[in-house]
Parts: C-alpha cells; structure tokens; sequence
C-alpha cells in the first residue's frame, strides 16, 4: 500500500476486526446486515482477514473471481491499462472494448449481424435485455406487452430486473414494478409453452437457477424454449450472469441452443466490475437504435482489459477442462457423505442439500474453520470456487464438512 493510501486509512489499518465491523455499521447503509469479516488481501483461493486468519475462499465473491484472487496477469493488465487510458465514455470507444466485443461474439459462436452491449454488472446487462424486450413490441393489432419469466429465477434488483425476479421478498417491497411479467413453473415444458403466445415480447431463463440453489431445468428444456419462443416471434435471453464463462465447465451453460440475447457478468472480469449483453442477429441488434440505451462507465478501456485478460487465462491454461475434472471429483465426493441427500449443478457451480435444515449454521461453521460458502436456502448450500481451486484444496472442505455439519446440528438443540 503506497504512502497515500496508509495516510487515508492508517488508523483503520491497526483495529481489529470486531472494531471496524461497527465503524462499517455507523457509516454505511444497512442493505447487507453486517458483514461476515473484513477481508483485507487474497492471493489464488486464499483470503485473509483484518486480524490475520486464512480463509480458503469456496464462494469467489459469488462466482466474480474466476481466477482467484490477485492473479498476476489480471492485475498488471489492469495496472497497464489504468495508466495508459482509463475512462474515456461512449463518446468513443477504445482496442480494448472493440476487442472484446469481437472475443465474446466469437465464442458466442454468434451469426452474422450481432452484438454486444457493455455495461457494468448483471442486473445491469438484464436491465440492457428488459428493454430489448421491450423494443419486441409487435404491432397495434397484435402488441407484444407480455414477458415471461420462471419461478425461483433471479435477475436482479434494479427495477427491471426485479420485476423478472420471482423472490416477492424482494419485489414487494418496491411495487409497482415495470408490468406484464408472468412467471411459469421453472423446467416445465409443457407450462412454458401454455404460457408463451402472440402477446409474448420476450422468455428470461437462467440455464441453471443459482440463487434458487442450483437448479437445473432438465434436459431439453432450453432446446424445447426455442423452439416455442421462435414459434410464438418472443425473445428468447438466457441470464448467464453467474453460469458464464466458463463456471460450468463451458464457456456458456447453454452451449448448443441459441438465444436472441444473453447477458453475462460476474466471472468476465475476473474480479473487476463488468457486464455484458450480447445480442445475437441483426433482426435483434437492430431493436435497440442510437439513444435508447446507454451507460457512462460500461465497457471502460480497464473493465474490458480486465475482462479480455480473464478470457485469455482461462483459454490458455485450458481451466474449463479443468473445471469440469475438479468439480465431477468432488460433487461425487460430497454426494457420498450420509447427511447430503442430493448434490447438483455442473463444473465449480454446485449445490448441496442437507439433510436438516441448518444451512447457514454450516456456513458459520465453516467459517470459524476457515472456509467461505454461502447457503442460499435453509438446508442447501452453494459453492462457487475460482475455477483454478485444486482438487487438494477442494478435498480439505470435503472432509472438514462433516464436523461442520455436525455442530450445525448441535447447535439448533441447545
């Protein structure tokens, strides 16, 4: 840390842990609770906390740091880049992001006509989807006002996007959302296609649900959303926010069906804030035209180094077989422990049920042992590594899980 920055927050630099949780607690908005630790270095897998405890990072900020933390590569790009040209807006453009565009549009295996929208994360790239929808809208005769989302999904909480989102925990709250979703039953074939009619303007899938737990829809039913979409004249998105490159063991956890739209984040810039659109035809790409649409920081010179830096390690070092050989390894490992009773997902993205409701006393447990995950139901557990995570280190969490469990258990009963 240079002298500056230790003259900015050299105080705070000597607190311990518990001291700057209540500084956090006084200054900033309470939207999060407070948090689990203060988290002060990270290095591949590993992070460290304010009064020096190890952890052994199983969650990558949820699925954002593809690469681990501080990877050499990703850091002097973004070094690089930040004191050669860092902002520059959409009044022009720069190599990195017409380079980028181009490396997604490629392995998009994207035809002719398409492309891409930058913007700065997730629910930001869905909000970009939202209105391409929206720009879907028929004719007087025949309006297209309808948009069609799955139960359990989630999209976001910017105001588009949280009303795609199915949580009413979350939507309610903030009602009345943008209109006309309708939501059907997540992996029913037969409920989408009841569902989807003339009046459709667009279907949000996640290929596989994350926060609902892991959730795969079943085989052949993005197949089958195509094929009704493209009956029907509906857009088809796929939110591959937190599925995309590479977490699953491809590059896209829809590979082979093609979308009209697909919106992507969290692991594209290996830990630096970026979001991404691609839209794919040029029947599509024209539905959004000059002004209608746009971002200040989205698609930045050091967001799509970063990003371009990310893609080129995962390619290079050929991290999705990879993935797919660590995470096939463990999920058969957690599945074989008594007290799971069903394990999902694919590649480094999975979910874990247990046999008792005590999810998030395992997560406490695991992290006083020194492991991050995360529960996103009572009884289910999500893990979401980087995707250079060793099968040694994988196996330390496997084989700590069961006295993990166990004091969850004790706990509910005392």
């Amino acid at each position: 840390m240079n002298e500056i920055m230790a003259e900015e927050i050299g105080e705070l630099n000597t607190l311990a842990g518990s001291e700057l949780l209540a500084r956090y607690n006084k200054s900033l908005l309470g939207v999060f609770g407070t948090p689990q630790q203060v988290l002060v270095r990270g290095a591949g897998c590993l992070v460290w906390d304010a009064d020096g405890k190890e952890y052994l990072d199983l969650l990558a900020g949820i699925a954002v740091n593809a690469l681990g933390h501080a990877h050499p590569l990703v850091t002097s790009v973004i070094s690089s880049q930040l004191a050669t040209l860092g902002h520059i807006s959409n009044f022009f453009t720069s190599p990195t992001q017409i380079a980028l565009a181009e490396k997604l549009l490629e392995l998009g295996k994207a035809p002719a006509g398409s492309k891409v929208f930058f913007s700065n994360s997730g629910t930001e790239a869905n909000e970009a989807a939202f209105k391409l929808a929206r720009r879907n809208a028929g004719s007087a005769e025949a309006p297209r006002t309808k948009i069609v989302a799955l139960e359990q999904g989630f999209h976001g909480r910017t105001m588009g996007a949280l009303a795609l989102t199915w949580k009413a925990a979350y939507r309610e709250p903030f009602e009345p959302l943008p209109g006309g979703v309708e939501w059907v039953p997540a992996g029913d074939i037969e409920a989408l296609r009841a569902a989807v009619d003339e009046n459709t303007a667009a279907v949000f899938i996640e290929p596989i649900q994350g926060e609902a737990g892991v959730i795969e829809l079943g085989a052949g039913y993005l197949k089958a959303a195509r094929e009704i979409t493209a009956e029907a004249g509906a857009l088809l998105v796929f939110d591959e926010v937190q599925t995309g490159i590479g977490r699953t063991g491809s590059w896209f956890a829809s590979a082979g069906v093609l979308p009209d739209a697909m919106t992507l984040a969290k692991g594209l810039g290996g830990g630096f804030p970026i979001g991404a659109m691609i839209v794919f035809g040029e029947e599509n790409t024209a539905l959004l035209t000059p002004g209608q649409h746009g971002t200040t920081f989205g698609g930045n010179p050091v967001a799509t180094a970063a990003a371009l830096a990310t893609l080129h390690v995962i390619e290079a070092q050929n991290l999705l077989a990879h993935v797919n050989t660590v995470g096939e390894a463990v999920r058969g490992k957690l599945a074989a422990l008594d007290f799971v009773t069903e394990v999902r997902g694919r590649g480094l993205l999975i979910g874990l049920d247990l046999a008792e409701e005590v999810a998030p006393g395992v997560v406490k447990a695991a992290l006083d042992a020194g492991f991050i995950i995360n529960a996103p139901g009572p009884r289910t557990l999500r893990l979401a590594p980087p995707l250079i995570v060793t099968t040694e280190q994988l196996d330390t969490f496997v084989a700590a899980l069961p006295a993990l469990y166990a004091a969850a258990v004790a706990s509910t009963k005392e």
